[in-house]
């Protein structure tokens, strides 16, 4: 009797390897998995971006190779269709409930959409806390959809650098329509800002940055901002909100792409406001497209990432060096224990490599 468990249990970890097995992406099958992802086979799409969030040195040069498949594959005549929509607000603003009324609106209006949520990691696991399929249940289920939650881990380049090639895997499987939604705290809305075409900011009701834990620079980001939740006894009060910002915003110059920003009020509950809040979005895109801002500002987002992607690739070159990590440890404690500035360190490491001598 116990050979038998003990022979079904080795029979159940085998087959459990054998699964894992199938479900890698290896150097043999690289092109299989570009052509699916282009076919717009979901399943392998979200493989092709698990690989392309390893952190393991091993699957990187696989990451770069599918890429490069895929480009080759579509020859950039994908992401010339697409709009890619950035969304933030502080937690508790709606963001995921305004996300999965837009991308249901969208899919009815015949468009394919992808959602890619940087949620909120944890600092043990690296892991993302609570994932934006939970939380948006009926456009995660749907066909013409995609909802990939995204662990927004310590090193945030490393995130921006994932999720911008994931939004390129998305558009490559025929998603004309993606979605980036921020955590809503910290640096994520500088990242996504510039890996996006339009950037939303949804506010709540109560006027003032300080009621809002919005800073400046923040709404000074936004193309549109809309207040959410405007349905029931809040109607009143999104209206006031809506009003003192467009009053704010007069103070503000006027934006890069020439449109002036717009404040609008939504209910996703109710479905309020959203029809409008596309509209607007389809306005600013067609002016962007009419006065050569949208081209301009893709071509500016690709070389400032090509510029972003080498300085972290060279400084992750230079820790890996032995004695360079050890000079760096050394440094870092001296700026820590404020006995040297972060810039003079910066520059030592920098010039000097590992060697403390030189």
């Amino acid at each position: 009797m116990t050979n038998r468990k003990s022979s079904s249990k080795e029979h159940a970890v085998d087959a459990a390897r054998k699964r894992i097995k199938s479900n890698r992406i290896e150097s043999s099958n690289i092109q299989d998995i570009a052509r699916s992802v282009v076919a717009g086979h979901r399943e392998d799409l979200a493989q092709a971006i698990t690989l392309i969030e390893s952190e393991l040195s091993s699957d990187r040069p696989l990451a770069q190779r599918l890429l490069r498949e895929v480009k080759t594959l579509t020859q950039s005549s994908e992401e010339n269709k697409t709009v890619r929509i950035g969304i933030t607000g502080i937690p508790g603003v709606g963001k995921s409930t305004f996300i999965e009324r837009m991308g249901i609106d969208l899919i009815n209006e015949g468009h394919r959409v992808a959602v890619l949520a940087v949620d909120p990691s944890s600092r043990r696991t690296r892991g993302s806390i609570l994932g934006d399929k939970t939380r948006m249940d009926k456009l995660a289920v749907h066909g013409k959809a995609f909802v990939r939650p995204s662990p927004a881990s310590d090193a945030l380049g490393g995130v921006a650098r994932a999720t911008m090639e994931a939004i390129l895997l998305c558009e490559a499987a025929g998603f004309d329509r993606i979605i980036i939604e921020t955590v809503g705290v910290g640096q994520s809305e500088i990242a996504v800002r510039d890996m996006v075409d339009v950037f939303i900011l949804l506010l709540i009701e109560g006027a003032g940055d300080d009621v809002q834990g919005i800073k400046r620079g923040i709404v000074e980001m936004a193309d549109l901002i809309v207040v959410h939740k405007a349905d029931g006894k809040r109607i009143d009060a999104c209206a006031t909100t809506a009003q003192s910002y467009r009053n704010a915003l007069h103070l503000f110059p006027l934006p890069e792409g020439g449109e002036v920003v717009d404040v609008m009020t939504a209910s996703s509950l109710e479905n309020i406001g959203h029809k409008e809040v596309r509209t607007k979005i389809n306005h600013i895109i067609d002016a962007w497209k009419s006065n050569g801002w949208w081209i301009q500002q893709r071509t500016h987002q690709r070389s400032d990432r090509m510029t972003s992607h080498a300085s972290e690739l060279l400084f992750l070159k230079q820790l890996n060096d032995p004695s360079s990590e050890q000079h760096w440890q050394a440094l870092k404690d001296e700026v820590v224990n404020d006995t040297r500035s972060a810039f003079s360190a910066a520059w030592e490491w920098v010039h000097r490599g590992g060697d403390k001598n030189t």
